[in-house]
């Protein structure tokens, strides 16, 4: 399977997502004004990401499937939301089962979930927070989707940290905490997305959130251990 995608350098896999990056952020009208520049780069800096993650992990099969799976249903919410009255919905749900798919991830590796409560507590009160903020400005018919929308969340981020805490004592302790740090800002950036939709326009929006959340996806494709020579 894995011979039958191109295997690229990770410097240069990591140069070509930033500058389709920043194309797609620079598409914006406070920048570039080139609706163009979004549709073409946006998905394709998600599909540069799944490039980088998918020679790693090969000796963990269920872990690795399962982020490849979140990866891919995240370029699906990408493409959605390029519309984003019509796509929104579509888009919500597409990243919901990819936090879902994350989760699966995050307990193949006999690590239960919410073995650590405490980051589940945490992740709990600050989503609670969030959505008390916003709660106002959800439309009637979006609630019950948001809400689900934001435990699936949540329960990815903390799990993440759970890996984290179970994984200090290991010599892949350091990439534990790399995965922490993408659950964190994957809700970070779907934190100022909503923000932007629900309660007020945020100056540079697609700076903020596309940066966090591209940056989310590559710190949980990192995770995965990189393929032995």
């Amino acid at each position: 399977m894995i011979g039958r995608m191109p295997v690229l350098p990770i410097p240069l896999l990591a140069v070509a997502a930033s500058v389709c990056g920043a194309l797609a952020i620079l598409s914006a009208p406070w920048a570039l004004g080139q609706p163009w520049l979004n549709l073409v780069f946006k998905p394709l800096t998600t599909m540069l990401i799944i490039l980088y993650a998918w020679p790693r992990g090969t000796g963990r099969p269920p872990v690795r499937r399962w982020v490849l799976i979140g990866l891919v249903l995240s370029l699906c919410g990408d493409v959605a939301l390029l519309w984003p009255e019509q796509g929104f919905l579509p888009g919500l749900v597409s990243f919901l089962l990819a936090h879902l798919a994350y989760l699966r991830a995050f307990t193949r590796d006999g690590v239960r979930l919410a073995a650590r409560p405490l980051p589940f507590v945490l992740y709990g009160l600050l989503a609670a927070l969030i959505l008390w903020q916003l709660w106002p400005g959800v439309p009637p018919g979006l609630r019950l989707p948001v809400l689900a929308y934001v435990v699936c969340l949540a329960s990815m981020a903390a799990q993440a940290a759970v890996v984290a805490l179970h994984s200090r004592a290991t010599p892949g302790g350091r990439v534990g905490w790399v995965l922490a740090i993408g659950g964190a800002l994957f809700l970070l950036s779907d934190a100022l997305l909503a923000t932007n939709r629900f309660a007020a326009p945020l100056p540079w929006s697609g700076l903020w959130i596309l940066l966090s959340y591209w940056l989310a996806q590559w710190c949980i494709a990192s995770w995965l251990p990189r393929r032995a020579a």
